[in-house]
């Protein structure tokens, strides 16, 4: 698993945007930028759509003002999938990241299998990366949610 101190590997992860697909290359998006980065099991699951996401698209202003550059979700899902669930969260302020192979989970050791759920997800984390390096990352335990969330993380700023 990826560790604070240790920079995030190359690693391409999508967005669809008003212009179309566009696939980015993890350590251009994030050089020169402080970042959080949070990751769900699946876009439109319960705790994911009525408590992760939600709490990330309130505080948005407050994290920011913070000096976080950007604000950004992953989930081992497909480019549509992130900008509708976006789209039907108010994730404006948000960029909503797809790992739809889940090479960019698997790459930071984060992966878990589900099974019949969905099959390889990524675990619930946040990360705080400055210029591409981890500087923070709290990891969940298996059915918790309490250090990923948005409050825990804007304490941390």
């Amino acid at each position: 698993m990826i560790e604070q101190g240790q920079s995030l590997p190359q690693a391409t992860l999508s967005e669809l945007t008003s212009e179309g697909m566009v696939n980015h290359q993890v350590n251009e998006l994030f050089a020169n930028k402080k970042v959080v980065l949070f990751a769900v099991p699946g876009a439109f699951t319960p705790t994911c759509s009525e408590s992760h996401l939600p709490g990330f698209v309130a505080l948005a202003d407050k994290i920011k003002a913070k000096g976080v550059d950007m604000i950004a979700c992953v989930s081992v899902n497909d480019a549509f999938v992130m900008k509708a669930w976006g789209e039907s969260q108010n994730a404006s302020e948000l960029k909503m990241l797809a790992d739809g192979d889940a090479s960019f989970t698997r790459a930071i050791g984060l992966d878990m299998d589900t099974q019949a759920f969905g099959g390889i997800r990524s675990q619930r984390y946040a990360m705080i990366i400055e210029n591409g390096v981890v500087t923070t990352l709290n990891v969940e335990a298996p059915k918790q949610f309490e250090l990923s969330k948005a409050e825990t993380i804007l304490e941390l700023l």
